[in-house]
């Protein structure tokens, strides 16, 4: 017999021209039911005839047509949710206390994808000890209708300039790197024209004047040979007015400084950023389904770009050759790419991974016994003292201008593709990442202040 990880079974028109729906049966043992049994139906036949029947029929079909045993745990589509809810099962040696999310928050976030048309997205929630809820909802590939779950792994983009960061820190804290020192005391062709010189720290905290031209053909597809991220940075470097504001001002949010942090952390540990980054933070955290290929990932999500088919010539002269994919309704597809500067957003990864690097964070440097950085380092990166545009910032958090209470810090990752967030609750004690395989933006906050006041058991 052959051992099957799992079933797909697709709901289509009576043409089979057109998915429908799909109904998900998989294994899950560690929740003492030995699968778990989910469905979906596409959005426009949500709270309709045939998302009601389907509600009907898979429990009856469940119970009469496979003998499971123990009894099957089922997650039922409940206040318009158009999609199933996994409860992922972690490798890291995290306890996971999630059945289903908080009431409200399915509904909260079938408006949300409805609403800007996102196809796919995974979320998790995180307290200092645990993970609370992960899970997935929409597809993350259109084209084979392989559904969104916590295991699926996303372009994180510039979510990654927190990771950035916190490498840095890392090795400001082992007196290795001077935050105060001069960039080009480090790498020479990043001295600034003129007496003042922007620091290190200034590069994290985005105010050493730098500019932040338009990255868009900043990226090559995954197969193909990745560039030097040195030889980028000499050429951003020399190619123009890259300093184009007074350093130490006011924040402007810039990808070169990021560019640039990433090379500094190179010359320190004489070993290619990525590598540095693997050992100093990925690694010792458990984040092992993330890196800076997508041969260290599995389940990738596809990204997407909604657009009317009359744009899509205009979508392959603005992007690299290689990237822009096959075309699935109103959406044209991505194939895997990387940008090329890993250090402000060379990312790839899950949530779960995600809900790690947050949980250190929220535990001031510190996760499963091996500790990232010092207390008050952490809590150094969370402090917002740098008022700018769009946001202001920390060193790697920034957060929008507000007028709530809440001292809650962010980072965003968003490009062609992909639209990400992670949010910390640092006076909470709560953590909240969403990836999404979506180019536009979502309105997230009414999600995050449902999670946010949610009582977590």
């Amino acid at each position: 017999m052959t051992r099957r990880e799992g079933y797909r079974y697709g709901l289509f028109d009576l043409g089979e021209t057109e998915l429908l729906g799909c109904v998900h049966i998989d294994p899950d043992p560690q929740r003492g039911a030995g699968v778990d049994v989910s469905w979906w139906v596409t959005d426009w036949l949500v709270d309709g005839p045939i998302e009601e029947a389907l509600s009907r029929f898979v429990p009856n079909w469940i119970s009469t047509a496979w003998p499971i045993s123990p009894p099957p745990r089922l997650t039922i589509p409940a206040d318009g949710d158009t999609a199933h809810t996994l409860g992922a099962a972690m490798t890291t040696g995290d306890e996971i206390t999630i059945g289903v999310p908080p009431s409200g928050v399915a509904a909260a976030v079938t408006r949300m994808m409805r609403a800007s048309g996102v196809p796919g997205l995974s979320l998790a929630v995180v307290s200092r000890d645990k993970v609370l809820w992960a899970g997935g909802y929409g597809l993350a590939d259109r084209a084979t209708s392989a559904a969104a779950a916590a295991s699926t792994a996303y372009l994180w983009f510039s979510m990654t300039k927190v990771v950035t960061a916190t490498a840095a820190m890392r090795l400001a804290d082992e007196g290795r790197l001077d935050l105060a020192a001069p960039v080009g005391e480090y790498v020479d062709y990043l001295r600034a024209p003129g007496s003042q010189q922007p620091s290190v720290e200034q590069l994290m905290t985005h105010t050493a004047g730098l500019g932040n031209p338009l990255p868009i053909r900043w990226a090559h597809p995954a197969a193909a040979e990745p560039p030097d991220p040195e030889v980028l940075l000499e050429r951003v470097m020399r190619g123009g007015r890259v300093y184009r504001y007074p350093v130490g001002r006011s924040a402007r949010y810039s990808n070169v400084g990021y560019l640039a942090l990433g090379q500094i952390i190179a010359a320190v540990t004489g070993m290619p950023y990525e590598t540095s980054v693997q050992q100093s933070v990925l690694q010792p955290l458990g984040m092992t389904a993330t890196g800076f290929t997508y041969p260290c990932v599995t389940d990738p999500a596809v990204g997407y770009v909604k657009t009317p088919r009359m744009v899509d010539p205009l979508l392959r002269a603005l992007l690299p050759p290689g990237i822009v994919g096959t075309r699935h309704g109103p959406y044209r597809a991505l194939n895997p790419f990387h940008v090329d500067g890993p250090a402000y957003g060379g990312l790839v990864g899950n949530v779960l991974d995600a809900a790690r690097f947050l949980r250190m964070h929220l535990r001031d440097g510190e996760l499963d016994g091996h500790r990232i950085l010092d207390p008050q380092s952490a809590r150094r990166m969370r402090r917002i003292t740098h008022p700018g545009k769009p946001f202001h910032h920390g060193i790697g958090w920034f957060r929008r201008p507000t007028t709530s209470p809440e001292t809650w810090v962010e980072h965003f990752g968003t490009g062609v593709g992909f639209w990400n967030l992670l949010r910390l609750y640092p006076d909470r004690g709560l953590g909240v990442a969403i990836m999404t395989n979506s180019t536009t933006s979502y309105n997230f906050e009414p999600l995050l202040a449902l999670l946010s006041g949610a009582t977590w058991s």
